[in-house]
């Protein structure tokens, strides 16, 4: 099982920028395939990215162009770089490896 650590998470007013992180650890071969993803209260988790070990990064219509994911195997950390933040990209975002996920870490986007 991997063990998945967010951190980044916070308020910022729109059009802002917040970058997050996610460490994993306790596996014992090469990470595949990560991804982020969101919750609102009151709403069903939605993907937003995922980027493969060889670097491919997908990303849903609504954050592209704004958000940029990226990974660094040799620290095991992938990220999340959003800018032009709205109001509608809050919500606890999650890191995903396959079928282990993090806590979450609180993203607001609020004036």
């Amino acid at each position: 099982q991997v063990q998945l650590v967010e951190s980044g998470g916070g308020l910022v007013q729109p059009g802002g920028s917040l970058r997050l992180s996610c460490v994993a650890s306790g596996f014992t071969s090469s990470l595949s395939v990560m991804s982020w993803h969101r919750q609102d209260p009151g709403k069903e988790r939605e993907w937003v990215a995922s980027v493969h070990n060889r670097g491919r990064a997908l990303y849903a219509d609504s954050v592209k162009g704004r958000f940029t994911i990226s990974r660094d195997d040799a620290t095991n950390t992938m990220y999340l770089q959003m800018n032009s933040l709205k109001p509608e990209d809050t919500g606890v975002y999650y890191c995903r490896h396959l079928g282990d996920w993090g806590q979450g870490t609180q993203v607001t986007v609020s004036s």
